[in-house]
């Protein structure tokens, strides 16, 4: 059995992935988010379908160092070991940027940003002793394209993008793979709170003429993490529906 931890696993893309590599009943899963009620409800959830030897709960605030080594911690004392890393977690919080607030912006960037430094240097050490892991990171389509009233948003998650091209090199030689999944819009709680005329559009730029479901971005994730994209580091994947802006 391996092990994946995944943050913001609480709900949305993350609970949809922690789902994923349960089911395939090859992965054990570490549940990592700050919002303790979801995060041990889901816990406690799939403890139930899945077999409670199988999941555990970290909280976890990926923009705190210290939260973040106490969790990687837990998951060792716990499972013994980390496979596999999905930084999944991120929050929005959107303006114009001539009205954006400096906290907004420094908020988004802590979490989006910080969060994935903080989780990848987290687990770097026992990876790196091992000689073995795969790191995935969550970027998304508008870092490729852009979008009005997201300039924090957009800005952490290029940066994802280069992160995740000078890892792959630096720790290639160490066994570890670092991969990016770019997510387009997905049917989450977030995104259906988008009213429909804003909605509409971004529907009829898609190719495939439908929004993508967590579970279109939990499979991307699986199969980067499994042994069957053994070859692939570096690269982003975009998950989008063919999206055209």
């Amino acid at each position: 059995m391996k092990v994946v931890m995944i943050t913001g696993s609480a709900g949305g893309i993350g609970k949809a992935a922690a789902e994923r590599f349960l089911t395939s009943k090859q992965w054990k899963v570490v549940l990592c988010d700050v919002n303790e009620s979801m995060l041990f409800s889901t816990a406690e959830e799939f403890g139930n379908k899945y077999g409670s030897e199988n999941v555990i709960a970290a909280v976890m605030d990926v923009s705190n160092r210290g939260s973040v080594d106490k969790a990687v911690e837990q998951a060792l004392k716990e499972f013994g070991q980390i496979d596999c890393l999905i930084n999944n977690a991120g929050i929005t919080r959107d303006g114009l940027m001539i009205r954006m607030k400096e906290e907004d912006f420094d908020r988004v960037i802590n979490i989006n940003l910080k969060g994935v430094f903080n989780c990848t240097q987290g687990v770097l050490k026992h990876m790196f002793s091992r000689q073995t892991g795969s790191i995935i990171n969550t970027s998304s389509v508008v870092a490729l394209y852009g979008n009005v009233g997201q300039s924090n948003y957009v800005a952490t998650k290029a940066a994802v993008i280069g992160l995740t091209k000078t890892w792959s090199k630096e720790f290639g030689k160490r066994g570890i793979r670092v991969n990016a999944v770019a997510p387009g819009f997905i049917m989450t709680e977030m995104v259906k709170t988008v009213p429909e005329k804003i909605m509409a559009p971004l529907k009829e730029k898609t190719p495939l003429d439908r929004f993508g479901e967590p579970s279109d971005v939990a499979n991307a994730y699986y199969f980067l993490a499994s042994d069957e994209a053994a070859y692939i580091t570096g690269h982003v994947l975009s998950v989008d529906g063919g999206l055209i802006f």
